[in-house]
């Protein structure tokens, strides 16, 4: 699963799986533009991999601001690849939420994923060809106690998605979704022991993804591999949810 030549931009690349996927992409001959809200972490894990050897730069970008998109779309040149990994959220009853709650869940999970692939987009249908890897939840498939706005985004990325994929099928654009499960990122590691032990315990492998394993999910869409597969959602989990 070879990437040379292609041009890949990552959202959430400063650590956990938004890293992970810059790092594998790298890997797989990409240029990679890795971009966070954190620019100076951003540009701190692009010069670690490029002491490597492996073709990065980094971007600050919030997508949560419409001026930040917009600046990094006008200026980042060709895109063949984007990967729509930046997300936020934590574990709170829904009656405990306030609406600014509300909109920094949604902003970041949902209007940011559409804001950027709405502003990258024309350049790939004016080329025929480009991939988008969308990174949901499968909290958004199967609903997670705790984290119910933050699953009402995600699944809205998922009918994103699938929608996107119809329309872009036509420009020769392929669009995918990876859903991971509880993963080992610095977002888990926020969460409460006790949810943490729970998490691990429903899970049929008896393990926390690790980023890498989400990284090679993206991947597959990503490449030649999967020319023919457009609209799927795949749930990397280790069995916690079955969702079909």
């Amino acid at each position: 699963m070879r990437l040379d030549g292609k041009r890949t931009l990552v959202t959430g690349a400063a650590s956990g799986i938004g890293l992970a996927t810059a790092e594998v992409f790298a890997r797989a001959g990409s240029e990679v533009i890795l971009t966070d809200i954190a620019g100076d972490r951003a540009a701190e894990a692009a010069a670690r991999l490029s002491a490597q050897g492996l073709t990065v730069t980094a971007r600050q970008l919030d997508v949560a601001s419409d001026a930040s998109v917009d600046a990094v779309a006008a200026d980042v040149g060709r895109v063949d690849v984007l990967v729509n990994v930046a997300g936020w959220g934590k574990i709170q009853p829904f009656v405990e939420n306030d609406k600014a709650f509300w909109d920094k869940v949604i902003a970041i999970n949902f209007y940011g994923v559409v804001k950027l692939t709405h502003a990258l987009l024309p350049q790939m249908i004016e080329r025929r060809s480009g991939r988008i890897v969308n990174v949901a939840s499968d909290a958004g498939r199967v609903g997670s106690l705790g984290e119910t706005v933050y699953a009402g985004a995600k699944a809205g990325v998922i009918g994103f998605t699938k929608s996107l994929a119809r329309e872009g099928a036509r420009h020769g654009i392929n669009v995918n979704c990876v859903c991971p499960g509880p993963t080992d990122t610095p977002l888990l590691a926020a969460v409460s022991e006790k949810h943490r032990e729970a998490f691990q315990k429903a899970i049929p492998m008896r393990r926390f993804g690790k980023p890498h394993e989400i990284a090679d999910a993206a991947l597959f869409f990503a490449s030649s591999r999967a020319d023919y597969v457009t609209g799927q959602i795949l749930s990397v989990s280790g069995g916690l949810t079955l969702a079909g």
